[in-house]
């Protein structure tokens, strides 16, 4: 017999199959709640509904609920229906003790994360909470594969009004993230005959993975004493920057070098993708306006709350060029974020709690900033801090030859962080001095005291 769902009282999936209606019932049942599928105390459907959800007697039902009550796998009593006997599981071997990871450490440094015990929880509630109240019932259908128009409309007047980027919402489309949104340019790019990828010599080996798996090649671009050379990608068919903030060095991309960079891709109908991931967050400089404000027509802005509010909402953005669209489009194969989720966030960005939210961080965070530089001064005077006036990470210049040492010395305080080698791409043949790169956002308030001491105690 094909395998039958109940679904008067409990769902209930069985499969009773053997000579006879009765027996392969029986055993089907017997089966379920010796391998655990049935715990014990489950309430089984009465022996009518069960009868008539898989079409056959209710006598058949009725005789293998008593063969197996005989037997002591069900037990029955009158007001209570048919349940699963109370019995002694077999306990499930342990599993093994897993091995002591990095991750594990008390203390974290690790950058490019934000403080997450800041999340706004009451907030972000109150925005799922209206945002749902207002909603259409089509609002959960299919939709836009660019994404939630609520939520591209707000992107718009966000961005243009504190990123100077020039957003229609037609040409935004909404991603899981600035990783996915890497993912489908690759793909894009390759597409169209792509096959370069010029980078900035420090970065994150994972979006180069990324770019890797697309089928592209990632070159380094070259570096000076004034920054990325972002003038000169070669004959590189597209390039990828940070130019608000570089990570992990700091700094942000020259004038000069933005104006020659914009040039270069009109020259040559290259791309440039800029990936904006914390321009909101700058201490001690005028906020740097985004590239793609210079040529929306060679530039996509890729943006993400994952700084301002938190990583695991998976909720990112692109304004794509307009000749570009279709293709992005094509190949995201539909919206990737979940309708409550973007339209929480339009919520949280129209009502003007995601402002608020970003003020209070930025405050938070440089007073960490602060801290961290004030603990350095006292304590590891010798250390020189750069790539401060914006963002939520530190470099530490280190005496040369040491970085290996302190990352391990690090470890031996419990303490999480990363050396700049670590960031480094694999095609750089002259790579910057030893350092440390110290996400001071991502420890929670309680562990910040303790989490600096056990970085003044690695420090040589």
């Amino acid at each position: 017999m094909a395998e039958r769902w109940a679904t008067f009282g409990i769902d209930l999936h069985l499969d009773p199959s053997g000579p006879g209606l009765r027996r392969g019932l029986t055993d089907a049942l017997r089966e379920a709640v010796r391998g655990g599928r049935l715990a014990p105390g489950t309430r089984l459907p009465s022996s009518r509904s069960l009868a008539a959800d898989l079409g056959i007697a209710r006598n058949t039902v009725a005789d293998a609920y008593a063969d197996l009550i005989a037997e002591g796998w069900l037990t029955a009593r009158q007001g209570s229906g048919t349940r699963v006997a109370e019995r002694a599981v077999p306990a499930r071997p342990a599993a093994p003790t897993p091995r002591r990871t990095p991750g594990a450490l008390p203390y974290s440094l690790m950058p490019g994360i934000p403080d997450l015990a800041s999340f706004p929880r009451a907030a972000w509630l109150r925005a799922t909470r209206r945002a749902l109240a207002a909603a259409s019932h089509d609002a959960f259908g299919y939709g836009d594969p660019r994404g939630r128009p609520e939520l591209r409309e707000a992107l718009a007047g966000y961005l243009s009004r504190v990123r100077g980027v020039r957003a229609d919402p037609e040409h935004i489309v909404v991603c899981s993230g600035f990783a996915h949104g890497l993912q489908l340019l690759s793909g894009v790019l390759r597409a169209r005959g792509a096959r370069t990828l010029a980078v900035e010599s420090y970065g994150l080996d994972v979006h180069w993975d990324l770019v890797h798996r697309a089928g592209l090649t990632t070159v380094p671009l070259a570096r000076d004493a004034l920054g990325t050379r972002a003038d000169d990608p070669g004959d590189a068919d597209a390039v990828l920057l940070n130019p608000a903030h570089q990570f992990p060095l700091g700094g942000a991309l020259r004038p000069e070098r933005r104006a020659a960079v914009v040039e270069w891709a009109r020259r040559t109908g290259g791309l440039i993708l800029e990936d904006d991931y914390d321009g909101e967050f700058r201490y001690d400089r005028q906020p740097v306006g985004a590239l793609q404000d210079l040529d929306p027509g060679r530039v996509v802005h890729l943006g993400t709350a994952s700084k301002a509010l938190a990583p695991g909402l998976r909720l990112g953005w692109m304004v794509v060029p307009p000749w570009l669209l279709p293709d992005v489009v094509d190949h995201g194969g539909g919206m990737t974020v979940g309708v409550v989720d973007q339209l929480a966030l339009a919520e949280f960005l129209a009502s003007g709690a995601y402002d608020r939210q970003v003020r209070a961080a930025r405050l938070r965070y440089r007073r960490r900033r602060d801290a961290l530089v004030r603990a350095l001064a006292d304590g590891a005077p010798h250390v020189r801090v750069t790539g401060i006036a914006a963002g939520l990470h530190a470099v530490l210049e280190l005496p040369p030859g040491t970085e290996q040492s302190v990352q391990r010395s690090a470890t031996w305080q419990g303490l999480l962080v990363k050396g700049l080698g670590h960031f480094r791409h694999p095609g750089v043949t002259d790579p910057v001095g030893d350092a440390l790169v110290v996400g001071y956002a991502t420890p929670p308030d309680h562990a910040w005291t303790g989490t600096l001491d056990a970085l003044l105690r690695a420090l040589p």
